[in-house]
């Protein structure tokens, strides 16, 4: 057999830094939740968020800046995502930056 290709049923071996690191990111980010405003702490990981969460926090997040913020950060694979909102958000700025958000993709 040959060494070139990864066997699938071998478990993933974990560099023991790597989950070290993870372990340090994860214990800073509960410390700055209960400790920092929460808002604060959401805006600053929506920059590093994937589309989806980026998504479910313009759809859902509690605090409506957040929620803005996550709006501003969609991009064309969120048409659906800013269309539900303009939607179900009628007449807010929820809406209106949802809004202007769609019309920036568009062009």
């Amino acid at each position: 057999m040959s060494t070139c290709c990864t066997d699938p049923t071998e478990p993933i071996k974990l560099d023991p830094r790597d989950l070290r690191r993870e372990q340090e990111l994860h214990g800073n980010l509960l410390r700055d939740l209960f400790t920092e405003h929460p808002e604060k702490v959401m805006l600053q990981q929506l920059r590093t968020a994937n589309t989806y969460l980026r998504e479910l926090a313009a759809l859902r997040a509690h605090y409506d800046s957040v929620r803005k913020q996550a709006i501003s950060l969609l991009d064309s694979p969120s048409i659906a995502t800013l269309e539900r909102i303009i939607k179900i958000e009628v007449d807010s700025d929820i809406a209106k930056v949802a809004q202007l958000q769609l019309q920036k993709i568009s062009e």
